[in-house]
């Protein structure tokens, strides 16, 4: 799931010296093998999502079958809208979980040690407040259908806010498969640079206005 310079160039909708210029001097993730830079497409989305430059939900296709993959709107239809608090970290962690719709208990006791484990890597900010956690690494369960849960944590907390903004909402993702994790990225991503979207998200308004939203905007694509 690597990009080359001119595959990443194309999918930010930039020139390859644009490329070049941000491995050099804003620290774009890539490796060099063969003295060819090569760039982790996950770790791609993170980066541009971070600063704010566009994406689309189609970059991430791979000849496969995308019928396949929901919306951003029927996955958080199924993940739902939370409120959740905590006085620490470990605490808030626990309470997500907790809050998760997951069928099967054993795999909501196994989600804890990884988010917890992971948590030390810290979460992705996206700006404003918003972040999802560990995106470099899909988190994946038995299943065929990914979940989305939007959790608005209180008191708001420091998650690695690259903008100096607290942390008061994660996006919490759980996929069958890295190729559907990278495409609902991709369109969360997409959703994320909308204002009507990133409005009521900031309002922490109800459940429905903010799948009703995501809907709205997906069916402009």
């Amino acid at each position: 799931m690597r990009a080359t310079v001119q595959e990443a160039a194309s999918l930010l909708d930039t020139t390859e010296e644009q490329i070049y210029d941000w491995i050099e001097s804003e620290d774009l993730p890539a490796q060099k093998i063969n003295d060819q830079f090569r760039i982790n497409r996950s770790e791609l989305l993170e980066w541009a999502t971070t600063r704010k430059i566009p994406v689309a939900p189609q970059i991430f296709h791979e000849d496969q079958d995308e019928d396949h993959i929901p919306s951003v709107s029927a996955c958080l239809r199924r993940g739902g809208v939370h409120r959740v608090a905590g006085t620490s970290r470990d605490e808030m962690i626990r309470n997500i979980i907790g809050v998760l719709p997951v069928g099967d208990e054993s795999e909501r006791e196994m989600l804890l040690p990884l988010f917890l484990s992971r948590d030390a890597l810290g979460s992705t900010s996206v700006g404003d407040g918003i972040a999802i956690p560990h995106v470099r690494n899909p988190i994946v369960l038995s299943g065929d259908e990914p979940l989305l849960s939007l959790c608005f944590i209180e008191p708001t907390r420091e998650f690695e806010s690259f903008d100096g903004k607290k942390i008061y909402v994660l996006f919490v993702l759980i996929c069958p498969t890295i190729h559907t994790h990278l495409q609902m990225l991709a369109k969360l991503a997409y959703l994320l640079r909308f204002s009507e979207f990133r409005d009521l998200i900031r309002a922490k308004a109800s459940e429905e206005e903010i799948v009703n939203a995501a809907a709205r905007l997906e069916d402009r694509n």
